[in-house]
């Protein structure tokens, strides 16, 4: 791990400079003013990348919660249990984090784009079988194996923006980025309740393929490659082609490929399990995502049965989330780099991962003051509104919460970005999958007060980590640095 800088010039000197090594190798590198390092791209040519990307981000997760409100209709169609059927977003949700672990230190050994396309074009044409499943057995496989390859825009966005973006600017754009992830299974309900509503659970999956075709077009038309080894590894090949002779590109690791490989795949459950801050973090994001999944795939009963809501109108609660995801996007996750910019040039221009942290604290605050208010005002029956009212303030607490930790991964880590944000992936994408299987049970035998108020309990014992990491942080990562 290594910290940063405030103007991220550490990170890579950006046109191509030639040296000689000591085999008499021309070196390949990046210089200050390389048009195609991506550091230095137009903004327009970023902001392409970072669009298709978050669309990728935003459609896996949008497929997790989709077919949520079709689900008393899939069990009635496919002879089965509710239960059952929820397996299947268990599945999809449990492989959408197996997925970074792989996909991620693939990226960082092949380059970005090709991950991109291939895995996101598997993941588009998954969703014809799952359209045209005859059982539940069927369903729920290949919907495990979609979330693997639709983990690709989760796994590598955050690496992706980091190659493109220095220190100072990444928050904002990374912001807008991690909405993808969190408002697909906000949106999906909304969605999948107008369509089954209509037309039929079978109609959400042939809606995804049409969407995630189209973004798989578009990816192949206008997504650039951006991860810095892969483009000099291509300058390499066309000088060797071109000029004759050997070259070297700056830095290169020369371990053989399989070797390298290898590495690279141990990567990601390196970071997690050597590193106190990381794996800290990966759980109370892993609390997060299963208290959303938990309360998500709730909704329904709790809004249908309690409040006598139509699918559409439960589909309309998800915009409650919502609201406060956009709301701290706008406002408050700019403020991540104002912070970050003011305590480095208040240490000499020292950036350090730790000053991404301070604003975490809102959403320690806020997530388990929400999820308590929610809790008792379902339990009492409280009129619709004050209980939406506080899931505005839990999608402000958790983008706060995720937006500083995946920044502060992507500070500590720079060139292994992915590893380490897959690394923090697996782990609330498992907890995220699982927990909602008994969550059911939870809720019918504690109450919706106590049971909700259990994950809130939960949240609130990791709630002073930001302080902590804050304080200690650069003394942490100082004692348990390794080399990757």
């Amino acid at each position: 791990m290594s910290d940063g800088t405030a103007n991220g010039a550490h990170e890579r000197t950006g046109l191509l400079s030639f040296t000689e090594d000591d085999h008499s190798r021309k070196i390949i590198d990046f210089t200050d003013w390389d048009d195609e390092d991506p550091r230095n791209w137009p903004k327009s040519r970023k902001l392409i990348n970072v669009g298709i990307i978050a669309l990728m981000a935003v459609l896996s997760p949008l497929a997790s919660s989709m077919f949520t409100p079709g689900i008393a209709q899939i069990a009635a169609d496919l002879n089965t249990s509710t239960d059952v059927v929820v397996g299947a977003t268990t599945g999809f949700v449990v492989f959408l984090g197996i997925g970074p672990l792989i996909l991620a230190p693939l990226s960082e050994t092949f380059g970005r784009r090709k991950l991109y396309l291939s895995c996101f074009s598997i993941f588009a044409v998954l969703q014809i079988p799952t359209a045209l499943s005859p059982n539940v057995e069927s369903l729920v496989a290949v919907r495990a194996v979609s979330g693997f390859f639709g983990s690709v825009g989760i796994a590598n966005g955050g690496g992706t923006i980091s190659d493109m973006f220095h220190p100072s600017e990444r928050a904002g754009i990374f912001g807008w980025y991690l909405l993808g992830p969190l408002l697909g299974p906000t949106l999906g309900p909304l969605f999948g309740g107008l369509i089954v509503q209509h037309l039929s659970w079978r109609w959400v999956f042939w809606f995804l393929t049409i969407i995630c075709m189209i973004n798989t077009a578009l990816g192949f038309l206008f997504l650039k490659e951006s991860y810095a080894p892969a483009i000099l590894e291509s300058r390499k090949q066309k000088y060797e082609q071109s000029e004759g002779g050997k070259f070297r590109i700056a830095n290169q690791d020369d371990r053989p490929f399989w070797t390298k490989l290898a590495s690279s795949m141990q990567r990601p459950l390196r970071i997690l399990f050597t590193q106190p801050i990381v794996l800290t973090m990966a759980i109370w994001q892993a609390i997060l995502f299963g208290t959303t999944y938990s309360l998500y795939t709730n909704f329904e009963a709790i809004y249908g049965n309690r409040y006598g809501f139509s699918s559409t109108q439960v589909g309309l609660v998800y915009l409650g989330p919502g609201l406060g995801f956009f709301i701290c996007v706008w406002f408050l996750v700019p403020k991540i780099d104002t912070i970050y910019n003011h305590l480095s040039r208040k240490h000499e221009n020292d950036g350090k991962p730790e000053y991404r942290l301070p604003l975490a604290n809102i959403g320690a605050v806020l997530i388990p003051v929400s999820l308590l208010w929610f809790a008792w005002t379902v339990e009492y029956r409280a009129h619709w509104s004050v209980t939406v009212l506080s899931t505005v303030f839990f999608g402000l607490g958790q983008i706060t919460v995720l937006n500083t930790v995946q920044n502060y991964y992507i500070d500590s880590f720079q060139k292994y970005a992915a590893s380490a944000i897959a690394a923090g992936a697996v782990f609330r994408s498992i907890v995220g999958g699982v927990v909602p299987i008994f969550a059911p049970a939870i809720f019918k035998n504690a109450g919706y007060g106590w049971g909700i108020s259990a994950f809130a309990f939960t949240s609130m014992a990791l709630s002073p980590a930001p302080l902590l990491f804050y304080t200690y942080g650069a003394r942490i990562r100082e004692r348990f640095a390794i080399e990757l």
